[in-house]
């Protein structure tokens, strides 16, 4: 996920100016670090109640993504709360929509981060990006809902889960066999320029040079939702498959008017490539045929005992609410965020320090809703498995399990990109 580039400098401008600000107020926060029944606590925490932030999109391209996280996460906490919460405190979240916006997203950070222990939810690769320097200032653990490779080695920033990059060599792998590519074939790749379709293009790339096939690129901005161009290009070049890393309407206009023209071909996108609400169009009958999704998440509709009682959970609680895969990814990092300050509270430290140092000793973290996680190792992505998903209408989240949670042993040695 990206903004669109307009930002990008106001951005840079905003994170420099934040980071100031984080250098200033960093005592302050340090001198709010106090001792209640034998545990140290910190901002966000007092003798009744730890509060956890989120910086979400409620308006924005991703508010459909967003809403559902949100609602996940809080379905978390009403149930550890009605188990008596954690460390003797009940959990709470302060929620503040950014709506995709850089610069609305570092003032709402400014806001609040006195006021809370930890980010289980930030979405946006652009947003983080621009809030990393303040995040290590403040020493505030945070869950990006955005997975660039760029963001690995840093202590108090944690992907859950795969990065872009893995993902598509995992998903290159797959799609060989789908599309029966020999040495030679090209293979397009539509992306948005930024951090999400820049890493994702890193790893088609190195997947590529194994598999001997050739990349076509077509770089999009997150605006643009007319493919006839990039349809033609790519059916030109004679791709035998394509690879989309942009967002749903994206996805479903590639493969939807793709189709039309002639361009059939098996289509794998990237975990935010897809949401439920593009079954609902014109598309729907290729998007079953053609397309495939790569994610560190089973889908809604995977038949695992974790994930069935998570879906019966949210609708008893959201009944008009929206399967996607935001369920799942909301209510996953929320409960390894459960965890990390139940780890904090056993080691009697619940400031920003305690919990990030916590958070970095778990290492074989299972919540039950995807793959065992590491997050000892700040440079490695927390696993290296993907799964397939499959569109289908009528499953929960429309979207089923193809292939079950592998990891390409190529993937060892891709070089994660370096973080800034």
């Amino acid at each position: 996920m990206r903004l669109r580039n307009g930002v990008r400098v106001g951005a840079a401008l905003a994170a420099l100016v934040l980071a100031a600000t984080a250098c200033s107020t960093k005592g302050d926060d340090d001198r709010k670090d106090k001792q209640s029944g034998g545990v140290k606590s910190g901002p966000g925490v007092t003798d009744t109640t730890i509060t956890l932030g989120a910086l979400t999109d409620l308006s924005g391209p991703y508010a459909p993504l967003g809403k559902s996280i949100v609602n996940a996460q809080q379905l978390y906490v009403d149930e550890i709360n009605a188990q008596g919460g954690i460390c003797g405190r009940k959990l709470a979240i302060t929620v503040r929509d950014h709506g995709y916006d850089v610069q609305k997203a570092v003032a709402a950070y400014t806001e609040i981060k006195g006021g809370v222990a930890g980010f289980p939810q930030v979405i946006g690769s652009a947003v983080v990006t621009a809030l990393q320097d303040s995040l290590k200032q403040d020493r505030i653990l945070t869950f990006p809902q955005a997975w660039p490779a760029t963001l690995l080695n840093r202590p108090e920033i944690q992907i859950v889960g795969t990065t872009y990059d893995i993902d598509m060599i995992n998903g290159m792998d797959f799609l060989a066999q789908a599309a029966q590519l020999k040495s030679g074939d090209k293979v397009g790749h539509v992306y948005f320029e930024g951090e999400y379709g820049e890493n994702a293009l890193a790893g088609a790339k190195f997947a590529a040079g194994k598999l001997g096939v050739q990349i076509v690129e077509q770089k999009i901005k997150a605006t643009d939702t007319d493919l006839t161009a990039q349809i033609a290009a790519l059916r030109g070049a004679g791709v035998k498959a394509i690879l989309i890393s942009a967002g749903p309407t994206q996805t479903a206009t590639l493969v939807g008017f793709g189709a039309v023209a002639g361009l059939r071909v098996p289509v794998l996108t990237s975990a935010p490539g897809f949401h439920p609400q593009v079954m609902a169009s014109a598309a729907a009958g290729a998007l079953e045929q053609l397309l495939y999704v790569v994610s560190a998440a089973p889908a809604m509709g995977a038949d695992i005992p974790a994930v069935k009682k998570l879906a019966a959970d949210y609708k008893a609680k959201y009944p008009d609410g929206t399967l996607d895969q935001g369920v799942i990814s909301g209510y996953n990092a929320m409960k390894i965020f459960g965890e990390d300050l139940k780890a904090a509270c056993a080691a009697k430290d619940l400031s920003h320090a305690g919990i990030i140092a916590a958070h970095r000793q778990q290492k074989q973290m299972d919540t039950g809703l995807g793959t065992p996680e590491d997050f000892s190792d700040v440079t490695k992505p927390a696993t290296y498995k993907s799964y397939i998903l499959k569109p289908s209408k009528a499953a929960p989240g429309s979207l089923v399990v193809a292939k079950d949670a592998y990891e390409v042993p190529a993937a060892r040695e891709y070089k994660l990109p370096a973080a800034g």
